[in-house]
């Protein structure tokens, strides 16, 4: 057999030197094998809306991630009071009872660890510990029914 000429040669290291690290580096962006593990028990995850939810994280694919355990802060007024206050709520208690959310990957911005001992933390042990509390009113009264296309207004009867 005849050693290689010296072309040849060249041509492999080249290959070697640059083509199969820039197949590895390629092969590293395709985004499937991205690590979700947290060593927390609690994630909050960021939306481009704005929204923020807490929850641990389950199933994760390219679209979609699934929050379990999930919570949100609710902002309340109070119009006697006029004054405002964040509360921590508990998906699931809107009116289709939802025990899980898949969040489409593309509005997701950043997902951070919650610290055990950070005041989210907090609120959901105290959360999880209270007695199951009657949901606002709000979300158990449905709200009137306003008239269909085609319905007229009625005043309300004079005596």
């Amino acid at each position: 057999m005849q050693p290689l000429p010296r072309g040849l040669k060249a041509l492999g290291v080249l290959i070697c030197l640059f083509l199969l690290p820039l197949a590895g580096l390629l092969a590293g962006c395709s985004g499937g094998g991205s690590d979700l593990s947290f060593a927390t028990e609690y994630q909050a995850v960021f939306l481009d809306t704005g929204q923020v939810f807490f929850g641990k994280i389950g199933e994760a694919s390219p679209d979609y991630l699934t929050l379990k355990d999930v919570y949100f802060v609710q902002r309340q007024v109070e119009p006697d009071k006029k004054a405002a206050r964040n509360i921590l709520m508990r998906l699931g208690s809107e009116w289709h009872g939802p025990d899980f959310m898949r969040i489409n990957t593309r509005h997701i911005v950043r997902i951070e660890p919650v610290a055990p001992d950070s005041q989210v933390a907090k609120l959901i042990r105290e959360a999880k510990a209270a007695p199951a509390a009657a949901a606002p009113a709000a979300a158990t009264t449905p709200p009137p029914a306003a008239p269909g296309k085609g319905e007229k207004k009625t005043a309300p009867a004079r005596r």
